[in-house]
């Protein structure tokens, strides 16, 4: 006999407390905006060499370490700052430096976007409610480059059809992969993304797509979750992009708190994503930032 749990109502997350920027210290190697905040792109293969490469599999190995353990901590009664925290304190005793901390004036170094928050959450005072829904991004940087990843993550008992959203995302992001192949354009990806999700009755964010990922945190590779013919790039061996489907119970739009980062859904329903950073190979695809 199952336990019928109330659905949460739609709209339940408020801006809370935003504790002030916390630092890294002067030893750990660090991008070019952490000081400025200012982001500058600049030509980067999209082939990666053999070094870029093995680099990038032990920065996106400590990425999915970081993101294990900041997950084990999510629970009700937790704030989303004291994530941050542990995710920051984790980053640094790596001897790396969190990615998303002031990428463009980003205050924190992990994202916490809760049930209809889509994506780049920022932590703050908000206390995770049972029922919740949680997705915690975490990028680092070390030896020169990024490792990128996340994951959604329940918050006590959550509802069936929460449940049911975090697990089609899941599976969004694993079809996704299945379809990175060489000599195929990169809309097999967001095609196999589509047609999953669509068929289950559920939105795809079309805003926020994967992108390429190396010595900068994003390259020229864009990677959108949804099938368009504009997606003409051939994928090689050797490129490093994420994916990163979000998916929506409702409306796939979305509009932004008044920090100018919170993007939620316009009608409040929940929003669920998993990422993860991919090499393509001669036969198919590696995942940087997955655990054995």
């Amino acid at each position: 006999m199952s336990l019928k749990l109330p659905r949460l109502q739609s709209g339940t997350v408020r801006p809370g407390r935003v504790s002030p920027m916390r630092s890294v210290p002067a030893a750990i190697e660090r991008p070019d905006y952490a000081d400025s905040g200012v982001r500058t792109r600049r030509k980067e293969p999209r082939v990666k060499s053999p070094d870029v490469i093995e680099r990038m599999r032990r920065s996106g190995r400590l990425a999915a370490e970081v993101l294990r353990d900041v997950g084990a901590a999510v629970a009700p009664g937790v704030t989303t700052d004291e994530l941050d925290i542990l995710c920051h304190d984790l980053i640094v005793a790596a001897g790396a430096y969190p990615s998303p901390l002031n990428y463009s004036g980003f205050p924190k170094s992990l994202c916490t976007s809760v049930n209809e928050v889509i994506c780049h959450g920022i932590p703050d005072s908000r206390k995770l409610v049972n029922g919740d829904i949680v997705n915690l991004d975490v990028t680092v940087y070390r030896e020169g480059v990024h490792g990128d990843c996340n994951a959604t993550f329940l918050v006590g008992q959550v509802d069936e059809a929460g449940r049911k959203l975090v697990q089609v995302t899941k599976e969004c992001l694993d079809l996704g992969i299945a379809a990175v192949r060489p000599g195929r354009p990169i809309s097999d990806i967001g095609r196999a993304i589509e047609d999953h999700a669509h068929r289950l009755h559920y939105g795809v964010v079309r805003t926020f797509v994967g992108h390429g990922i190396g010595e900068q945190f994003h390259t020229d590779i864009e990677v959108p979750h949804y099938y368009t013919p504009r997606a003409r790039l051939i994928m090689e061996a050797g490129m490093t992009f994420t994916i990163e489907p979000m998916i929506t119970e409702g409306d796939h739009r979305e509009e932004f708190w008044d920090d100018g980062w919170t993007a939620v859904t316009v009608d409040r329903s929940r929003s669920a994503q998993f990422e993860h950073t991919l090499l393509v190979t001669s036969n198919g695809v590696e995942i940087l930032t997955e655990l054995p």
